[in-house]
């Protein structure tokens, strides 16, 4: 038997200096095909239909009025995305990542070829992938783009988009893009969602060591989550700034510093500020991705903050609504709609600021405006606090007492029952609701009840942010204007206007309502005010305003439920004036007094008004102002208010017989005399009847 040939040899393995050349070769081939890869893309994607790059959709934003975040949303997929541009981050951070992701960025074309090179030249020397040779748009090219296995036609696809993104956007358009697509790790994606989460912070003002964290996680962002990996973080970041350092661009003793700052280990909550509004506002208008409100933020914080200190010691279940409106424009300063949002004790998340409630007596000062409006009572008038019947009704004060005769400016600051309702009685309650609905005081009253007598103590319901309104227009001079929440898009190009009561009304009832006893511990005769407390103890108020805002304050159950001893000068207005101490040093004073307003003792007022109810004529009709034989001045487009008592709707004034004027619902008719001379002025009403005073104009 033949023997059998002896078996070859096993092949010797290949040298080192033979993998490096296939290396070195295959990396060259890589970057060759890349590189005319890179051209094809190039002239197929600059055409004039390449289509526009794809808006990134981003979570809806509710700002204050700088433009500080008060609340984002979520993305319907649960991600955390919010828009940012070079302007809204600190200039370093943005130094940073171009010298650590892409130095050449403001020179390339979207595809950096001396990169890919560099890359390929690495991984032959190294035997592994040290960088890969990405530009910063490509990575944002990658980043919207469907996700795709990481092999040569996913790289294409990222070349072609870069490309097209290059041809259709500016450098700066771009940077933003990586700046709000760049993955943090989990549901984190941008650079201010990341400073927000880890940092607790926007990322306008960022210390080294912070920028150089938010430069290290999108290069591998589930592996170097600081909540979950903190220790791979500290690493990354140490490496970004030993890059930064060798190239020059930040200084050693620098580098020591940021090494020595801890990295985050927690994720934070992301800002929930006026949490209430935020919501509506972002269901109002899903369509916005930005909502820019007329809030305050540092304001709105600190009375959030003051809400929830003072329910803590009223006891549990009990919670607060501040609402604070600027008088001039009428926007919301800040909305604080409950004690705590997330306190399912206090049904935290219920806004108290919209809720129906009984406003108890801080409905008083619109009775006693809608008087002075008429002329039937002056602030110096005199007035009856005695028991009295009205119909089958016998209303007391609060303290069960009486305090006989009394000025009507006292009445209005001790809130008593009995003088308010003397007053409505004489006034009309229709003509209260009507002007106050006019004026968006929306009250809510029992189905098929029309508007009466007790709706003055309390008997009707209305919403905090209605009352503070209704309050607002008495500061603005009687005017009312309607809230208003928002500016930019979606915002109303000029709030409703409607006239509450006329100038000078409005003005004393701010006067008297300034001398309106404070509570315990606070300085008095700095803001006009007033407090009510509803039936039952179950809602406890207090509104207030000085020269430039008003403040309006709830304090009650959310259930409705009573409260022993709850009232408004014991919770609700020590409260208000806590709110105005965190508001304003020192509040703005009252406007000054206005053209008609009589500044006199009850002795110099006309007759009729010194003591009301004295020797009045049910429904008779008399010219009460000016008296009879009045000079006035006459000086171009100057007015003259005359005010009537009594009489039947709708009244006319005559000038010597002849038709000048005519009102529906109030008893003030204006007058503007033609010239010099003397002048007979006749009011006549429905029913024919009529008064005249003679006036001499100078």
């Amino acid at each position: 038997m033949s023997e059998l040939p002896a078996p070859l040899p096993p092949p010797a393995p290949p040298s080192a200096f033979s993998r490096r050349w296939r290396w070195v070769a295959g990396a060259a081939g890589l970057g060759l095909v890349l590189a005319l890869s890179a051209g094809v893309a190039g002239l197929a994607v600059i055409r004039a239909d390449a289509p526009p790059p794809p808006e990134p959709k981003v979570s809806a934003e509710v700002v204050d009025k700088e433009g500080r975040l008060l609340r984002p949303f979520a993305l319907p997929d649960g991600r955390w995305r919010l828009a940012a541009s070079a302007t809204d981050v600190d200039p370093r951070l943005v130094a940073m990542i171009l010298a650590y992701e892409d130095r050449r960025f403001r020179d390339h074309m979207g595809i950096d070829a001396i990169a890919l090179l560099r890359a390929a030249g690495q991984a032959a020397g190294s035997m592994r992938v040290v960088s890969g040779g990405s530009t910063l748009t490509m990575q944002v090219a990658r980043l919207t783009l469907p996700p795709r296995a990481r092999t040569m036609g996913a790289k294409l696809a990222q070349m072609r988009r870069a490309l097209e993104l290059e041809a259709r956007l500016s450098k700066d358009e771009i940077l933003s893009l990586y700046l709000t697509l760049a993955p943090y790790g989990g549901n984190i994606e941008g650079v201010r969602a990341a400073s927000l989460t880890y940092l607790g912070k926007e990322p306008r003002r960022l210390t080294l060591g912070e920028a150089a964290l938010l430069v290290a996680l999108p290069q591998s962002p589930e592996t170097r989550r600081p909540d979950r990996y903190p220790a791979r973080a500290k690493a990354a970041r140490d490496r970004v700034l030993d890059r930064l350092a060798a190239q020059g661009i930040i200084a050693p003793d620098e580098v020591r510093v940021a090494k020595a700052e801890a990295v985050p280990t927690a994720r934070r909550p992301l800002p929930q500020i006026a949490p209430h509004l935020s919501e509506e506002m972002a269901a109002e208008r899903p369509d916005l991705p930005r909502h820019l409100t007329t809030l305050d933020a540092p304001l709105q914080e600190r009375l959030e903050e003051l809400v929830r200190e003072r329910t803590r010691t009223l006891g549990r279940g009990l919670s607060a609504a501040i609402v604070v409106m600027d008088n001039d424009s009428a926007e919301v300063r800040a909305y604080v709609a409950a004690a705590d949002y997330f306190d399912k004790d206090r049904a935290g998340a219920v806004d108290l600021a919209r809720a129906v409630r009984s406003p108890g007596s801080t409905l008083k000062p619109f009775i006693y405006a809608l008087a002075f409006e008429d002329g039937i009572a002056h602030p110096e008038t005199l007035i009856e606090d005695r028991p009295a019947r009205f119909g089958a009704w016998r209303p007391e004060n609060f303290d069960r007492t009486f305090q006989g005769t009394l000025s009507v400016r006292k009445a209005l600051q001790m809130s008593l029952n009995v003088p308010a309702v003397r007053l409505l009685e004489a006034v009309g309650p229709q003509r209260l609701a009507s002007r106050m609905q006019q004026a968006g005081g929306r009250l809510e009253l029992p189905p098929g009840a029309a508007p009466a007598l007790p709706m003055g103590l309390g008997g009707v319901g209305i919403r905090l942010i209605d009352l503070t309104t209704l309050y607002a227009a008495l500061a603005r001079g009687g005017e009312a204007h309607a809230p208003v929440f928002r500016r930019g898009d979606g915002a109303v190009a000029a709030p409703r206007k409607a006239r509450l009561v006329d100038e000078v009304a409005a003005w004393y009832v701010g006067q008297c309502l300034l001398g309106t006893p404070a509570p315990e511990n606070a300085l008095g005769g700095r803001i006009a005010f007033k407090t009510g407390t509803s039936y039952g103890y179950r809602d406890s108020w207090a509104v207030g305003f000085d020269g430039r805002r008003t403040v309006g304050v709830w304090v009650g159950r959310p259930d409705g439920q009573a409260v022993p001893d709850l009232t408004g000068r014991a919770a609700a207005a020590p409260l208000l004036f806590d709110a105005f101490a965190r508001i304003v040093r020192t509040p703005a004073s009252l406007a000054a007094a206005p053209r008609g307003a009589v500044m006199a003792g009850n002795a110099r007022l006309p007759p009729p008004q010194r003591h009301f109810g004295r020797a009045r004529q049910e429904q008779a009709l008399e010219v009460v102002y000016p008296p009879d034989g009045a000079r006035v001045a006459a000086e171009g487009a100057e007015t003259l208010a005359l005010k009537v008592d009594g009489g039947t709707f709708p009244l006319t004034l005559l000038m010597d017989g002849r038709p000048v004027a005519r009102v529906e619902d109030r008893r003030t008719l204006f007058w503007t005399p033609p010239g010099r001379g003397f002048a007979r002025l006749t009011v006549i009403d429905a029913d024919g009847r009529s008064d005249s005073v003679t006036v001499k104009v100078e």
